[in-house]
């Protein structure tokens, strides 16, 4: 009796430099239980050195692995016809006074952008009408409106971005974190299109 073997590729994984991409790390396999462990452990890849931090592992190599080990199985593919593959490097660690000098612009700018934005649109003047219009009397300060309008700019932001430093407020992602996703799928996308040498056919090829 024929047996069958069903896999799903993940889309992406991570993994270290010069190290196996072993198939159980880079898909999601059914089959039977006395071809499990020889399927997972299968090394579909070896990273080398003149490897970058990004491969691409198409589905066809796999079967064709696959098919060579496990002639007489039925193999059955869904989901991703690629797996992204991210070489993770050791990273450096930041130094103190490079971090206090990012956190320093990234401060300033924002606090200038929040400021041309009040100017621009007269935020003062509209404090300043308010508190007219509401008490009949004028102010030069209206510390009544502006001091709460400040606090609501922290929560505003707060809100907006779903985080109180690390913690995450609810489970609903944030706007920056959609468009992180979205540059993260449009970014894999060219990926597999570039990086994969099956993908494209060249007249040179032939």
């Amino acid at each position: 009796m024929e047996s069958s073997i069903y896999l799903k590729l993940r889309h992406r994984i991570q993994v270290h430099p010069e190290s196996p991409v072993i198939l159980q790390r880079m898909a999601q396999v059914i089959a039977p239980e006395a071809l499990m462990e020889e399927i997972n452990s299968m090394v579909v890849y070896q990273v080398t050195e003149e490897d970058q931090n990004i491969i691409i592992i198409d589905v066809m190599k796999v079967l064709h692995l696959l098919r060579i080990r496990f002639p007489e199985c039925d193999i059955q593919t869904i989901g991703p016809s690629q797996t992204i593959v991210e070489v993770i490097y050791k990273k450096k660690r930041m130094s103190i006074p490079m971090f206090i000098l990012v956190w320093l612009l990234l401060f300033i700018g924002a606090g200038l952008a929040i400021m041309n934005f009040h100017e621009d649109v007269s935020m003062r003047e509209v404090h300043q009408n308010l508190y007219k219009i509401i008490t009949g009397r004028e102010n030069e300060k209206p510390l009544i409106f502006q001091i709460p309008y400040s606090l609501g700019l922290g929560v505003g932001m707060i809100l907006f971005f779903n985080h109180v430093f690390r913690k995450r407020i609810n489970e609903e992602p944030s706007p920056l974190e959609v468009e992180m996703f979205n540059y993260q799928s449009d970014l894999d996308q060219y990926v597999i299109m570039n990086e994969n040498k099956e993908s494209m056919k060249h007249i040179d090829d032939d």
